[in-house]
């Protein structure tokens, strides 16, 4: 049985630090074995400085994958996710700067193909979020960030990246179990996961002929600078025992997310496509 993690109210600054978080995240759960499912694969992952992403880089690094990192700019937890993934024995490339800029999107994958030579998996997993209880007060600035940041940037990547995959390679999109609750205090962050769902499904209609497959994950609470970023900044102790209210009563550690990428990612989901992996803690979604 895994433990429960005693969480407690604290705060961040956007757009969060791994570095400060305490308790500290848990990666990888000891005596996780790669069995080379991801062998000579070359992935692309969004957010990867941290949390989710730090978690499926260092599995895919586990399983045989290079690793390209792209973060917003915080160098110091992206250095360790390098460090983590170099430990595995790969590769891994850091790449800076806003996924909301198109031209930037771009020339990242670019990037990833020049400095690896190709590309098999593209994990759109970097996200953000802002709480706000009353919708005549969201400003028209921040609904229109957040979609610039989870949805705008999960397209100008994916268009970048298609031309550059083939059969067996695979998208993997996170979404939210927000996207199916619909929580008051995030109407626009839960508006762009939905989105999220249907752009999968839509994508994974299209390009499922060619062999390429389009999924997404919907994770409950996780233990990632997200949360003291943006629900602890607004009321830190909105943190005090994150995700009690989980059947499981906890939130996860962001290790029992990675084996789901690493899933989606590999030929043990040959069959899979526009699906959505609901790793929440016991919420049933029915989606």
């Amino acid at each position: 049985m895994v433990s429960k993690t005693e969480i407690h109210a604290q705060q961040q600054e956007l757009p969060g630090r791994e570095s400060l978080m305490q308790p500290p995240a848990e990666f990888i759960r000891p005596g996780y074995r790669g069995s080379a499912k991801l062998e000579g694969k070359i992935a692309l992952i969004t957010g990867a400085d941290s949390g989710i992403g730090r978690s499926t880089a260092i599995h895919f690094a586990r399983e045989g994958a290079d690793v390209a990192v792209m973060y917003l700019s915080e160098e110091e937890d992206a250095l360790e996710t390098q460090r983590l993934v170099e430990a595995e024995g790969q590769r891994c490339l850091l790449i800076a700067g806003d996924i909301r800029n198109a031209a930037f999107c771009r020339d990242s994958v670019q990037k990833v193909v020049d400095h690896f030579g190709g590309l098999n998996i593209l994990v759109n997993n970097a996200g953000t979020q802002q709480v706000s209880t009353d919708l005549t007060e969201l400003s028209d600035e921040q609904w229109e960030q957040t979609f610039a940041t989870n949805m705008h940037g999960m397209f100008y990547l994916t268009k970048a990246a298609l031309p550059y995959l083939s059969e067996d390679d695979a998208i993997i999109n996170t979404a939210s179990v927000n996207a199916y609750i619909g929580p008051d205090f995030l109407v626009d962050y839960s508006a762009t996961k939905g989105a999220i769902i249907s752009f999968t499904r839509s994508l994974s209609n299209q390009v499922v002929g060619s062999g390429i497959r389009v999924n997404a994950v919907a994770p409950g609470p996780v233990w990632t600078p997200l949360q003291p970023a943006t629900l602890g900044a607004h009321d830190p102790e909105m943190l005090e025992n994150f995700g009690a209210e989980t059947p499981m009563g906890r939130a996860a550690q962001p290790w029992e997310l990675g084996p789901c990428y690493v899933f989606l990612a590999s030929l043990d989901a040959a069959f899979m496509s526009g699906q959505t992996l609901h790793p929440n803690g016991g919420v049933v979604v029915n989606g």
